[in-house]
């Protein structure tokens, strides 16, 4: 059973309709969505720009890319457990303003570098890597500060929102960066990602919360709050599983996505415009996951549906390296798989990070949140470096069928326990 809204009282008459709060009720959520809905759309410029560069105009290889991807989510291994506990000590809004503004002036370097002749491989790795550490702090604030600011049976509609929010920007994004590609360079397009960045910054700015961080007297030392963080992951079994899945699952991911833009850009030879649609086209599958993943679980159940994406999202993944085999129909296996790959893991992010966010205690959001991270996140650089070595020794699509069954492997740990089959997950810690 949900937890109860904080001093709400259900009106005579109430029971036996949904009272559920709409997340568009609460103070402060509106200029949240609106400036995430903004940086999410610059990103979607960034994520087609960065492959372009490094594959197009530096040539670079499968190791490369690997370091490249390594780069962007190396932070999550290094500094992942500290920022849990520093922004549990810290207020969340503040954390998420200052690391949108280190982004946006960091993302600026590459058009500045480019149209000074100097852009080399290594500087993609550095404006990577400081990029990927203020997300860090960005990610693990965002999701920490959304049980703040929302009541707890809004939470659940909140995620939705910014999610179906985030898949209308990838909907758009990407097709519109693709034509861009025809009359600017790609470097260009980063612009668009740090003002995206600067959107939200400013859109946070004009939130006013009620957090109170806790006193410094109540402070102990960060070794043992992380401890404290990591404990009640580990000691949590519907977690434990969760974690299994979407590490695995992230391992999978990162491998075909660390590769994607060699297959697609030189092996296939499709060219960046058509990614670009490809991309806004298969983008459709998350849009439909955010609309569609309440009406499901009030249907099926929130364990059925969380597994059921798991499922598909392995069975979608074999499309990328089929694609390999069937070149005339490789636009159409692209689109088709990434669709729903997009589709599973939206659905899958909705229902296990809204069961995260109720059953943890407020006071351990931002560990709980780092730790998963650490782990989920973290197995991600090593992912890209075994992508680059795997695609180096044995070749891309080779590589990718390995993603692949991987992927299938991260199904076990829903589909063997007891929460695939449970209507409701834990609210409160078990």
């Amino acid at each position: 059973m949900s937890d109860p809204a904080r001093g709400t009282v259900p009106p005579p008459g109430a029971a036996g309709r949904d009272t559920t709060p709409s997340a568009l009720s609460q103070r402060g959520f509106l200029p949240l969505w609106i400036g995430q809905g903004l940086s999410q759309l610059g990103y979607q410029f960034e994520g087609l720009a960065m492959p372009v560069i490094a594959v197009t105009l530096l040539g670079a290889t499968e190791a490369q890319m690997g370091y490249l991807n390594a780069s962007s989510t190396a932070a999550f291994l290094l500094v992942g457990l500290l920022a849990g506990s520093w922004v549990d000590r810290w207020r969340k809004r503040r954390v998420m303003i200052a690391t949108d503004l280190v982004r946006a002036v960091v993302v600026l370097a590459i058009p500045l570098l480019w149209f000074a002749g100097a852009l080399e491989t290594w500087q993609l790795y550095l404006v990577a890597g400081t990029v990927g550490t203020a997300t860090v702090f960005f990610d693990v604030a965002y999701q920490s500060f959304i049980p703040v600011l929302v009541d707890a049976r809004a939470i659940g509609d909140a995620n939705g929102k910014l999610e179906s929010t985030a898949q209308v920007a990838r909907l758009g994004g990407p097709a519109v960066a693709g034509a861009l590609l025809k009359v600017v360079s790609a470097p260009v397009l980063l612009v668009a990602n740090a003002a995206g960045f600067a959107a939200s910054a400013a859109s946070l700015a004009v939130i006013r919360d009620e957090e109170v961080p806790p006193p410094r007297s109540e402070r102990r030392s960060l070794v043992v709050e992380i401890r404290e963080g990591l404990a009640f992951v580990f000691a949590q079994p519907f977690l434990r599983r969760a974690l299994a899945t979407t590490a695995s699952s992230n391992i999978a991911s990162t491998i075909l996505f660390t590769l994607l833009p060699i297959l697609v850009l030189r092996i296939l030879g499709i060219t960046p415009q058509v990614l670009g649609v490809v991309l806004s086209v298969a983008a459709v599958g998350g849009l439909a996951a955010s609309v569609v993943t309440a009406p499901l679980t009030r249907r099926f159940g929130q364990g059925p549906v969380l597994l059921a994406s798991t499922l598909l999202f392995a069975a979608s993944a074999a499309l990328l390296p089929a694609a390999a085999l069937a070149p005339d129909a490789a636009v159409v296996l692209v689109t088709a798989s990434m669709a729903l790959q997009s589709f599973g893991v939206v659905v899958y992010n909705i229902v296990q990070v809204t069961a995260r966010q109720r059953m943890c205690p407020h006071r351990l959001l931002g560990r709980m949140n780092a730790s998963m991270r650490f782990v989920v996140w973290g197995v991600m650089p090593l992912a890209a470096l075994l992508a680059g070595w795997l695609g180096t020794a044995f070749g891309t699509v080779t590589a990718m069928w390995a993603g692949v069954a991987i992927g299938l492997i991260a199904t076990l740990p829903l589909l063997t326990g007891p929460y695939g089959r449970m209507r409701e997950l834990p609210t409160r810690p078990e």
